[in-house]
């Protein structure tokens, strides 16, 4: 993980050329910085037509394609306002000069009553790293700056957040689908508009960065104001990144901790020894719980304080013999901590052949196209499930399969009942071949962290 965040010495920006274009060099030293690239790189870059983001997409065609690559620029349309379609058409027309690449995502869904920046902010992220999946694409740039830095840094103070809260986005974030890269984050805003300014580059001014409705813009007016009394946004965002190394320090140790306490297993469950975390510093061990209840429960938020730290005091306890927490299930076994999906929590969701879900938040699934499928859906294998299952196939009563971790199961429904379950390798007789073809887990949240979290 890298971090993002300029010095200390935040000198007046009228000094140190805020106002000046991003040459080249300079954006070839902050881009590779957050490497290694392949040869040929091929990278995709979230382009709202916005200053910020349009010149990201053109200093990063230059780049990549000076070494054999490619940029495709990547837009999504919220439909969240009227108009949205059409910009992000204006952002297409404004590329194809310069020869870059485009795609248009469009989210699907009724427009929300409220937090429609937040949803938007959501569905962006979703759908664009669901598109470099598909695409191969691995590396994702984002077009956040210093002054975005800064303005999270006082969102988060406002919002009474934590260490996690207040710590810096992170320069280079490995996920699942691609990896993260923001390479302006040590930039003021002034210097990418001068970078359009100077190539005769126009952008689009998105309405809403002027509605005071939403509390970053607020914040955003109240900066030069701050300034004065040495808040500056340079300053402001130093401190995100010393919290960002506090963070990133702390889960470090985290991970140490988990690497010898943890055990997990494909089926979506987790052993843990108890004795590491009661013995590590309160910090360390609160954490490597709660990753844990994290990373079954499918749920990429921490646990609230208030049940989480509860619940770590009651597992030093003799008598201590189970809790629920985070849509898990949390159980002594012995000397060890069995921590199982709760059963009542576990999603239920129909799906159609040829499919692709995050099912529960854990497991992807992959469903076969050529098979008769109507009507299936996926959920667990629950109580009345699993007599069916043993009615079936009695020699299953000798899985080594922990009976509280039975429920998290992905288990294939039809108008008959039970058709699938593939960690088991059951398929009812019958049936007319696999529904499933690919089922793996993968939580939301990650046992232990490579970055933090996109915001």
């Amino acid at each position: 993980m890298t971090g993002g965040a300029p010095s200390d010495s935040d000198h007046d920006d009228a000094t140190t050329g805020a106002s000046q274009p991003l040459t080249a060099a300079e954006f070839a030293e902050l881009i590779e910085a957050l490497g290694p690239f392949g040869r040929a790189p091929r990278l995709a870059v979230a382009t709202s037509g916005g200053a910020d983001s349009l010149a990201l997409a053109v200093l990063s065609h230059d780049w990549a394609l000076a070494r054999g690559g490619s940029v495709e620029a990547v837009t999504v349309d919220h439909r969240l306002r009227p108009g949205s379609a059409a910009e992000a058409r204006q952002v297409r027309r404004l590329l194809h000069p310069l020869g870059i690449a485009h795609k248009i995502l469009t989210r699907s869904g009724a427009v929300p009553a409220a937090n429609l920046q937040a949803v938007a902010r959501t569905a962006r992220y979703h759908l664009l790293l669901d598109h470099c999946a598909r695409r191969g694409t691995l590396h994702l740039l984002l077009a956040h700056h210093r002054d975005d830095q800064a303005e999270t840094l006082l969102l988060r103070l406002g919002r009474g957040s934590g260490l996690d809260g207040l710590a810096a986005m992170s320069a280079r974030v490995a996920l699942p689908q691609a990896v993260v890269l923001r390479p302006l984050l040590s930039l003021p805003r002034q210097r990418l508009a001068a970078t359009l300014r100077a190539r005769g580059i126009d952008w689009i001014e998105d309405p809403s960065n002027a509605d005071t409705a939403h509390a970053r813009v607020r914040l955003r007016r109240l900066l030069p104001a701050l300034a004065e009394e040495g808040l500056s946004a340079g300053r402001l965002a130093a401190a995100a990144g010393h919290l960002g190394r506090a963070r990133a320090a702390l889960e470090g140790a985290v991970a140490a901790l988990l690497a010898r306490a943890a055990r997990i297993d494909p089926a979506g469950y987790i052993r843990l020894d108890p004795r590491p975390l009661l013995a590590a510093e309160a910090e360390v061990g609160l954490r490597a719980l709660a990753h844990a209840v994290m990373t079954v429960g499918g749920r990429p938020y921490t646990p609230r304080w208030e049940r989480l730290s509860g619940l770590f005091a009651r597992i030093a306890e003799a008598g201590f013999r189970g809790a629920t927490l985070g849509g898990c299930r949390v159980q002594r076994r012995g000397e060890t901590l069995l921590i199982a999906r709760e059963a009542s929590a576990v999603e239920t969701l129909e799906v159609r052949p040829g499919a692709r879900v995050h099912w529960d938040g854990r497991f992807e699934v992959s469903l076969a196209r050529d098979v008769d499928a109507g009507g299936v859906r996926i959920g667990g294998l629950d109580r009345a499930a699993w007599q069916d299952l043993l009615a079936a196939r009695p020699a299953f009563r000798k899985l080594p399969l922990p009976a509280a971790a039975r429920a998290g199961l992905p288990a294939v429904f039809d108008a008959l009942g039970l058709r699938e379950v593939p960690h088991v390798g059951y398929e009812r007789e019958g049936a007319r071949g696999p529904v499933v073809r690919t089922c793996n887990f993968a939580p939301s949240a990650a046992l232990t962290s490579s970055g933090f979290t996109v915001a």
